[in-house]
This record gives structure tokens, sequence and C-alpha cells, in this order.
């Protein structure tokens, strides 16, 4: 009896670049909601699990016709690719992030950030306007350049105590800032002999603003509620890596569990 040809109906492939993972960027929980993430010439699309996977880019056409085994070149980690990431219902605060492509296929482990197998953590902030969580420290900021009381978007904040970073959070178009701080102890063990508990710890709040990328938006249009013909779009972890070359101001506090404190933070821009 002869073997009947197959013919072939329909085909299923997956190839992927990589892919990334939408965290919150006060507790570090997944973000379960869908957002709208997006590159130039890649396509993106969100699985069940919730990661964004990148299944192709133009910069990699080679890799779009690889499945048994990747191309040699680029090699892993050559090349950058930014990806946007919006929150349609704007409980976070749109942002950019770059992911260095193509991820190393070679490196198996969770340990590893640069394996393909590893989803890339992106940190999204909340906007002025976000929920928060019982217990919480809820910093608000008011970000203003000093010259003209114009409001700054897209400034970075960073709370530091120490030598950790509590929390990080970002302004808005109005120059607005919300910063939860999570794990301040309602009561704490202090160094003062006298005082046996403290209900309170000391931080400091830094701003970092680059001229070049964030927004100045003139106080009556704020005011008024004209938005910018561009709202703030830049990658936290970018300024962040550049935060010493920045225009920056800073401010000591007093950080208590439940509490609120509002700032006015004003900076000398170049």
């Amino acid at each position: 009896m002869s073997a009947r040809p197959l013919h072939e109906l329909e085909r299923h492939e997956w190839r992927v670049l990589g892919a990334l993972r939408a965290v919150d960027g006060t507790t570090g929980m997944a973000v379960r909601g869908a957002l709208e993430v997006s590159a130039a010439g890649a396509r993106i699309a969100r699985n069940r699990s919730g990661l964004y996977v990148i299944h192709e880019w133009s910069r990699l056409p080679t890799h779009a016709a690889a499945f048994e085994a990747p191309p040699a070149l680029p090699v892993p980690g050559s090349e950058a690719l930014e990806i946007r990431l919006r929150d349609p219902l704007g409980a976070y605060l749109s942002r950019l992030a770059t992911i260095a492509l193509p991820r190393d296929p070679s490196a198996v482990g969770v340990d590893l950030p640069n394996s393909l197998f590893v989803a890339v953590d992106v940190p999204l902030y909340p906007s002025a306007t976000a929920g928060l969580g019982s217990n919480w420290t809820a910093l608000r900021a008011s970000i203003t350049d000093n010259a003209d009381g114009a409001a700054l978007g897209g400034a970075l904040l960073r709370v530091v105590a120490g030598a950790a970073v509590l929390a990080r959070g970002m302004s808005d178009w109005r120059g607005e800032a919300l910063v939860p701080v999570v794990g301040v102890p309602v009561t704490t063990w202090s160094d003062d002999e006298d005082a046996v508990v403290v209900s309170s710890i000391a931080a400091t709040v830094e701003v970092y603003f680059d001229p070049a990328l964030g927004t100045r938006t003139p106080i009556v249009d704020v005011r008024a509620g004209r938005q910018p013909a561009a709202m703030p779009l830049l990658d936290p972890s970018d300024i962040e890596t550049r935060r010493a070359a920045l225009p920056t101001t800073q401010q000591n506090v007093s950080l208590a569990a439940r509490g609120a404190l509002n700032l006015n933070l004003g900076l000398d821009l170049p």
C-alpha cells in the first residue's frame, strides 16, 4: 500500500525575539490591565500570561525566517528597540522602555537578565489620580521651573533613605507627581536612647529633569487645562542613568505610614 502524499493546509509558527512584563512601579506586581504597547517596525502582541511578546522587528529581518536556531549576527544585545507603553485607563503614566535585542538564546535561567527566556520587567509609575493602598505614604509633588513657574513634565522623582531607593515616580504634563511609598513601618525602633520607638523615618526626595526630553507648560495653560502639543514620553531608566549630569533639586522629608506629604519643588534650568 503506497503512502498518500501529505498536503499542508495550515501552518502556525511562533518566533519570539523577546518579551516584556509591565509591573507596578510601587509594588512590583504585574499590571493586569491591557496596555497599548508599540514600537516602530515591530510586531508586539499580548499573550495569555499578560506578557507583551516581540514577534518581529524590521531591524532583525533574518530572525523572522529562522526557527531552529537564530542567526549569528547581529550579536545578542547589540540592537536597541524603543517601546512605547500607554495605559488607556490613565492609572499609569505613559513611558518609553528600551530593550536590547536580540536576546541571548544560550542564557537559560531566571537570574540572567539578557536571556531570551526571561521577560524584561518594565515598571509603570502612577498618575496623580491613581489609588493608594492601606498604610502607604502618599507623597505628592508639584515640579516647576524656578525662573517662571512653568510646570515640568517628565521629571524623575526618587525617595531615598540612606543608600536605599524607597520609591520612584514621574511628573505629568502639569508637573504633578504621585509617589507612593510602601513599607514605612507604623512604629520602629529608634537609635535615640530617649525614644524607644518612632513613627516616622527620615528620607530625601530627589528630582531630576532633562530639559531636552521633558515638557515645560506655562502655568497659565496648566490652570486653564490646556495640554501641550506633545505629552511627556521618556524612559525613566535613561533619566536615572544620566541623573548626575541633569538639573536637580532635593528636599529632606519625614515619612510616616498612612501619612501624606505635599511638596512644591522648583528647579534651576540652564
